[in-house]
């Protein structure tokens, strides 16, 4: 199971701007890591300002004020209310949920001239277990066109150490103990509507397609080396 693998491989997942809590406590919105058009044509300006200053901030206010109405312990890491979801409330589950997902999605991408390369270790790894590059990504791709309604597609690392292409409904992620198949998040796009449908109306997978050129290949490769470290 999930639970076992070592916390510090959690952790390492987890971006860190996504644990900020202000001097009280609270959850604060992390800065975009580029300017809100640098992902243009990919994602315009517009859908960056809203997704980012609208739909994540909203998950930040939320989160705060659903963790001041339960019984939850003020200033609870957010690695522990994501990993713990199923023993909170639906709105610290989801909250929560959004709060990591968005951080993560933000941190994920990168204009297109600097998103670098896949490693060797993960190019291995991708080929070994999808047959190639082109079939990762078509299966990448169809799972995120077969997530019905809102929700995200996600690349892990499960348990057995082996990638993985899973999808999880809403804000849940692959880091909750509520999730079908838990493992630790290497990369992960966001399906929900809002996320493209500015510049690319109803066609969920023109945007999966063309998403690929601002993945941030660096970080990614980062994350799986950490993965494995443990």
């Amino acid at each position: 199971m999930f639970q076992k693998i070592a916390i510090a491989t959690l952790l390492a997942s987890l971006p860190i701007s996504a644990l900020a809590q202000d001097a009280e406590g609270a959850f604060t919105l992390p800065d975009l890591p580029y300017a809100a058009d640098a992902l243009a044509p990919v994602i315009d300006a517009e859908t960056m300002e809203l997704h980012h200053g609208r739909h994540h901030q909203s998950y930040v206010d939320n989160l705060n004020n659903a963790i001041e109405a339960s019984d939850a312990p003020e200033g609870t890491a957010l690695e522990d209310l994501v990993a713990q979801a199923g023993t909170f409330t639906t709105a610290i589950r989801n909250n929560a949920g959004g709060h990591w997902n968005h951080t993560f999605f933000w941190e994920s991408m990168a204009p297109t001239d600097e998103t670098g390369e896949m490693s060797p270790e993960l190019t291995e790894a991708i080929d070994t277990v999808f047959g190639s590059q082109e079939a990762f990504r078509t299966a990448f791709q169809e799972a995120g066109t077969g997530q019905f309604g809102s929700g995200w597609v996600w690349l892990i690392v499960n348990d057995q150490n082996q990638l993985q292409i899973t999808a999880t409904p809403n804000q849940d992620n692959p880091l909750m103990d509520v999730a079908d198949q838990q493992g630790t998040p290497l990369l992960g796009n966001d399906v929900w509507e809002h996320a493209y449908y500015l510049n690319y109306n109803n066609r969920r997978a023109e945007y999966l397609e063309s998403w690929w050129d601002v993945v941030n290949w660096d970080v990614v490769s980062e994350r799986y080396q950490a993965a494995l470290a443990d």
